[in-house]
């Protein structure tokens, strides 16, 4: 079924962007909030009718949808508005930093523990919605991710057009990415040298889904390290992801008996990603240092810094 192209996408409220959903047409759903609660069923029946009333559902021309608008009112393929929140939001007492930005880029330098994009716990304490906010683009759209325990650089497109592109450097490895990591000096339980290069399979722990792990096959990912300063009991490392599995380098230094100080899911897992509350003073001791790559829109050569420092642990055990 082709669906009729849109007609009016709502304005961003404080950054977040309006959400779509499209109405199959007929079907068990008297009133338009059944269909969202069966649709959406993260957020109760009770609860739409809450955001109906307050005026933030909305069809394609803007205007809002009381609660107890028919189904049968819309055409098959119609558009629906909203705009995802949480009731119980964490705040977070950071401030994301802009580096760069032009007509094509924007580049920003995250701190620990806020999220590239809206997901779990927070929507408008993520990074995309609190730059949207700031600069009043609608379209910035990240090109790469970062955990949310990591602090350190993330480039978003301004333009729809040009994603795609900035995109394929990524997926092609035509981008140079610097890390730096904290960690034991020595690794746990040898002395075990650090190799220059390390590589091995990555695949979904089978015991923790928001987990990775090492596993017997075909390598997929490679990291390049280099100790770069020595105060032991720690040391800090230069770390060159040529891959982009997740967790990747998080993975590797602990398969090196060096798991990154701060880690709350490495060797092993201290709580999930959403139990507990974060420990502002005990971050993951991770910075995406560095990004170099030619533009693909301008044909410039590219390169950014963090300006973020990881604060060295205290010997203390």
């Amino acid at each position: 079924m082709t669906r009729p192209a849109h007609r009016h996408r709502p304005p961003m409220i404080a950054g977040v962007s309006a959400s779509c959903v499209a109405l199959p047409g007929g079907g068990p759903w008297p009133l338009l909030v059944d269909f969202l609660a069966e649709r959406l069923p993260a957020v109760g029946a009770a609860q739409w009718r809450q955001r109906m009333a307050a005026g933030r559902v909305l069809n394609e021309h803007g205007q809002s949808l009381p609660p107890d608008t028919p189904t049968a009112s819309f055409a098959p393929g119609a558009r629906v508005y909203y705009y995802r929140e949480l009731d119980a939001e964490p705040e977070l007492p950071f401030d994301a930093q802009i580096v760069f930005q032009d007509e094509h880029l924007l580049v920003a330098d995250k701190p620990h523990f806020m999220p590239v994009t809206p997901t779990g716990r927070y929507v408008r304490n993520s990074l995309l919605v609190r730059l949207k906010s700031e600069t009043g683009i609608e379209t910035l759209s990240p090109v790469h991710r970062i955990d949310r325990e990591t602090a350190g650089l993330v480039l978003f497109s301004v333009r729809p057009q040009d994603r795609g592109a900035y995109q394929a450097l990524f997926r092609t490895q035509a981008v140079g990415k610097v890390y730096e990591a904290i960690a034991p000096l020595q690794a746990r339980g040898s002395d075990q040298p650090l190799p220059a290069i390390h590589r091995s399979r990555i695949e979904v722990d089978p015991e923790h889904f928001f987990r990775q792990h090492e596993a017997a096959g075909e390598p997929n990912s490679e990291t390049a390290l280099e100790l770069a300063e020595a105060r032991p009991p720690h040391a800090l490392y230069r770390l060159h992801p040529r891959s982009g599995k997740t967790h990747q380098l998080r993975v590797h230094m602990n398969a090196l008996g060096r798991p990154i100080v701060g880690d709350l899911f490495y060797p092993k897992v201290v709580h999930g990603p959403e139990a507990g509350q974060d420990d502002w003073t005990q971050p993951l001791r991770l910075l995406a240092r560095g990004l170099t790559f030619m533009d693909p829109i301008t044909g410039q050569t590219r390169a950014f810094t963090s300006q973020r420092t990881l604060d060295w642990p205290g010997t203390a055990p």
